[in-house]
């Protein structure tokens, strides 16, 4: 067994093409670090609907110009095999260590193969390359980029000429092609041949964000921002500046593109603490909202004052989805509103009373991006599709627009975003979201958690019944199986699914507490935060977390 471990490693370090991971590698041979060296070829990383994410680093379970080269040989082989062959492939990448090395492997393996390839011209936002898909026509783009992911990680996204990510069955195929890839020896890698692109397709990107914020609306919001590290800050201020707002107070430590993310434990704006340079800016400029993208800045993080002096308060995605949603329909906005599973249930009343089209999809903007006639879509991981002819995927700098257009509408009423939530509540009931989120060391535990679910289903949380039950990997009459539980109690919901993208079990709560008159807010919120906390304890205690 050591000896052909010994073995897989010299034949991976024979062909690896670069001399960091290589003298990596060669120094665990050396020293025979049998543990790291079967944790690292154990396998391979799987090839999913993310795509790829993992750490950096050699070997065959790490993320690494060997594992890119032989991803892009298969996703050129099956875009052959779809008679795309001569067609464009887009590719984008973030500031994180290697980006610019895989991105500059895959236009040479997509050359290689026959294809055009075109990289854009520098770090840039996620969004710029969902949109520069459509706008050159390509019939697939390549994002390389693990989002918010810690920094030793990185990734590989995949979207097909639709400008979405992919979803199966191309997955499948595309993982099969990758498995059937030989020696490295054999993928042809020219020294050139692609295009890199000008900036003429981030100008039209930005061109189309000009459409965002409605004509004529106030443009009066005072804006602290973050970048967390990431590549958002110059396409966000080129936005912010085209549609008239007043320029972003940055938040400086944070601002610049830095792949080791010195100031955050994860560069996440969802994290405890990533926010607190962000709220230290806040409370010395007194803005009316904070917003933070994530290092590829496709999320949109947004902060507000406490309405009882110096404290600001992260809105939960849930929140800030159903702001967004609600300001479209007092805009006039037409087409079907659409939303994960995970969400809140609050969209879906928001789109019935105005006589919308409403959809729930799996999780992911993979699916969202996919609803007929879609107008608005969101996450409540912070991901936001407002302009969904321009981007289908999520996109926080266009959300960001959106943001800062609504806090500007309510700031010249002499309102806040938190009276808005309050007028929702009012209106439609107290939809309360909380999530119990694990991160575990051990994969094996997610498993086990949800086979524990499965064979000893909960049938009573936080004191109400469980009156459903549905495994969702036998799919329901409007969705395709996927790994997760759904219980549906009386005036609440929760959802258990594995993380797509990182080690961790997520299970998403949602109480709803009817709202007679804004008198009655605040037991309404007392309420729900006690059934929230009680669904939370009884269903950590039923999954064994």
């Amino acid at each position: 067994m050591h000896d052909e471990l010994i073995a897989r490693a010299q034949a991976w370090l024979a062909e690896d093409p670069d001399p960091e991971t290589r003298e990596e590698l060669a120094e665990l041979i050396d020293g025979k670090a049998l543990d790291e060296l079967a944790a690292r070829f154990s396998g391979t990383l799987q090839f999913g609907t993310a795509g790829l994410r993992g750490e950096l680093g050699a070997g065959p379970m790490r993320m690494n110009r060997s594992v890119v080269i032989r991803a892009a040989a298969g996703l050129a082989a099956y875009l052959r095999a779809k008679g795309q062959g001569d067609g464009l492939v887009v590719i984008g990448y973030d500031a994180r260590h290697k980006s610019a090395d895989f991105a500059r492997d895959t236009a040479a393996v997509m050359t290689g193969a026959g294809l055009r390839a075109a990289v854009l011209p520098r770090p840039l936002p996620t969004p710029v390359l969902a949109f520069a898909i459509r706008h050159l026509g390509a019939v697939a783009g390549v994002e390389v980029t693990a989002s918010h992911n810690p920094p030793r990680d990185n990734g590989y996204k995949v979207y097909l000429g639709d400008g979405s990510q992919i979803v199966p069955p191309a997955d499948g195929e595309i993982a099969a092609e990758i498995a059937a890839v030989g020696g490295l020896d054999d993928v042809p890698r020219p020294e050139g041949g692609w295009d890199v692109l000008g900036d003429d397709v981030l100008e039209a990107y930005l061109a189309r964000t000009d459409a965002v914020p409605a004509p004529g609306s106030p443009r009066t919001a005072r804006v602290v921002y973050t970048a967390m590290h990431g590549v958002g800050k110059e396409t966000l201020l080129a936005a912010f500046t085209r549609a008239g707002f007043p320029e972003p107070v940055l938040v400086e430590e944070q601002a610049e593109p830095d792949p080791d993310f010195p100031t955050v434990a994860f560069p996440n704006p969802e994290e405890p603490g990533a926010m607190d340079l962000a709220f230290a800016k806040a409370r010395e400029v007194r803005p009316d909202v904070v917003i933070a993208n994530d290092p590829d800045a496709d999320r949109c993080a947004v902060a507000v004052p406490e309405r009882d002096g110096d404290g600001w308060r992260m809105l939960r995605g849930d929140e800030v989805g159903a702001l967004l949603g609600a300001h479209l329909v007092r805009r006039g906005a037409r087409g079907t509103f659409a939303e994960s599973i995970v969400s809140s249930s609050l969209l879906g009343r928001i789109a019935e009373a105005a006589g919308l089209p409403y959809e729930e999809t799996l999780t992911g903007f993979k699916w969202i991006a996919r609803v007929d006639g879609l107008r608005y879509g969101y996450e409540e991981a912070l991901g936001y599709c407002v302009d969904p002819e321009g981007v289908r995927d999520k996109d926080g700098i266009t959300a960001a627009l959106l943001v800062a257009e609504l806090a500007s509408e309510v700031k010249e009423q002499g309102r806040t975003l938190l009276d808005l939530l309050d007028d929702l509540a009012v209106e439609h009931g107290l939809h309360a979201t909380d999530q119990l989120s694990v991160r575990v060391e051990d994969l094996s535990m997610i498993a086990e958690a949800m086979r524990r679910l499965r064979e000893q289903p909960p049938t009573r949380l936080g004191g109400l019944a469980v009156t459903r039950t549905e495994d969702l990997t036998q799919g329901t009459e409007t969705l395709p199986p996927t790994d997760g539980l759904r219980y549906t109690l009386e005036g609440a919901r929760v959802i258990v699914r594995p993380s797509g993208t990182e080690p961790k079990l997520k299970c998403y709560l949602e109480v709803v507490v009817p709202v007679g008159s804004r008198d009655d807010l605040g037991a309404a919120r007392a309420t729900a935060a006690e059934l929230l906390g009680a669904i939370r304890r009884d269903l950590s205690a039923a999954a064994g977390i």
